[in-house]
C-alpha cells in the first residue's frame, strides 16, 4: 500500500509516517509538506519520498497522490492562544488576529478542500482527516472566531464529499495530544510540555486556575496508532469521532504524574485562570466502537517517554 500524508513532518504526521513505515502492508509513504510548521529533522532516519510544497497547489497534489491507495490529511495551521481579553483580564472567546484569518482559511479550510479534490480526481482514494476543530469551535461561541469557522468550515467539506462523491472519509477531533516532537505554540506551550519544561528546569509549575479542570490527554503515540489503523482497515463513518480515550485527567493530577515519573514531587504555583470556555470533554465511545482493541499508551508511559526525548534534546 501506497500512503499519503499531507503535514507529514509536523508532531503528529512524523510519527504517523514512523508507524505507517512499521507495517508491512505498506511499501511507501509520501509525504507532502511546506515546513511552515513541520521540520525535515523529524523525517531525517525515515524513508519517504518527500513532495515538498503546500496543500494548496493542485499540480503538487495530482503528482502525490498518483499511484497512491489512501490518504491521510494532517496539514493544518495551528489556532492562536490568546491567554487575556482585550482589557488584560480572561476572555469568553478567544480572539484572533486579522492578519492570521485569511492564511488559516486558506490552508485549513480551502486546502482540505484541495486534498478532497485530488483524491476524488485519482481515482476516489479514501481519506483519514485530523480535524483541526477545537474547544473554541464547538459550543455557543462556534461562529464568534474565525479560526473556528474555517475548521467546521472544513469538516463540512469532508462530510460533503462522503456523502455526495462517494468518498470514503474518516474525520478524527485530536484533542490533548501531547509527546515528542510538540512544538511550544505560537502564544506558548500546551499543558504537557509547559509543565515538562518546568519540571526539568527544577523550576515551578504554573496551574491557571484552581487545576481541577479535565482534559482527555492522549499521547501522540496513540494518535498515530489510531491513524495507521484506520488507514489499512479503511475506516470510515458519517461524522467526526473525537480521539479520544476517556482519560479524565484534571490538571492538578496530571502534575502529580509527572512528579511520580520523576520520582520526586513538583512544587506548584496558581495563576489567573486562562481565557476558554468551560471545555467539554470528548466522547470515547464512538472511537471505542470502531477499534475495539485499542490500547492506548498509559498516561505514565507517555509522560516518560516525553521526559526522556526533552532531556535528550
Amino acid at each position: 500500500m501506497r500512503v499519503v500524508v499531507t503535514g507529514g513532518a509536523g508532531f503528529v504526521g512524523a510519527h504517523l509516517v514512523a508507524a505507517l513505515l512499521g507495517r508491512p502492508e505498506v511499501t511507501e509513504v509520501r509525504v507532502v509538506d511546506d515546513f511552515s510548521t513541520g521540520r525535515k529533522t523529524h523525517l531525517a532516519e525515515l524513508e519517504v519520498n518527500l513532495f515538498e510544497g503546500s496543500v494548496l497547489d493542485p499540480a503538487l497534489l495530482d503528482e502525490a497522490l498518483d499511484g497512491a491507495q489512501a490518504v491521510v490529511h494532517l496539514a493544518a495551521r495551528p489556532p492562536r492562544r490568546a491567554l487575556r481579553g482585550p482589557t488584560g483580564g480572561a476572555a469568553a472567546v478567544r480572539p484572533d488576529r486579522p492578519a492570521d484569518v485569511p492564511a488559516d482559511h486558506l490552508v485549513n479550510a480551502t486546502g482540505t478542500l484541495q486534498v478532497l479534490e485530488a483524491a476524488r480526481r485519482a481515482g476516489h482514494l479514501p481519506v483519514v482527516a485530523a480535524s483541526a476543530v477545537t474547544d473554541a469551535a464547538l459550543g455557543p461561541d462556534a461562529e464568534r472566531t474565525p479560526y473556528a469557522v474555517g475548521a467546521l468550515a472544513a469538516e463540512g467539506y469532508l462530510t460533503a464529499y462522503q456523502h455526495c462523491y462517494g468518498l470514503r472519509v474518516l474525520t478524527l477531533r485530536l484533542r490533548d495530544v501531547f509527546g515528542p516532537f510538540q512544538p511550544a505554540g505560537p502564544r506558548g506551550p500546551a499543558v504537557v510540555p509547559a509543565f515538562v519544561a518546568a519540571a526539568l528546569a527544577g523550576e515551578p509549575l504554573v496551574v491557571h486556575g484552581d487545576g481541577r479542570q479535565r482534559r482527555d490527554f492522549t499521547y501522540v503515540g496513540t494518535v498515530a496508532q489510531v491513524l495507521c489503523a484506520a488507514v489499512l482497515r479503511r475506516l470510515t463513518v458519517p461524522g467526526p469521532v473525537d480521539l479520544a480515550c476517556g482519560t479524565r485527567v484534571s490538571v492538578l493530577e496530571l502534575a502529580a504524574e509527572l512528579g511520580r515519573a520523576l520520582g520526586r514531587p513538583l512544587p506548584l504555583v496558581h495563576a489567573e485562570p486562562q481565557a476558554e470556555r468551560t471545555r467539554p470533554l470528548p466522547d470515547p465511545g464512538p472511537l471505542r466502537a470502531l477499534l475495539p482493541g485499542l490500547r492506548p499508551v498509559p498516561l505514565r508511559v507517555g509522560l516518560e517517554r516525553t521526559l526522556a526525548w526533552s532531556r535528550a534534546r
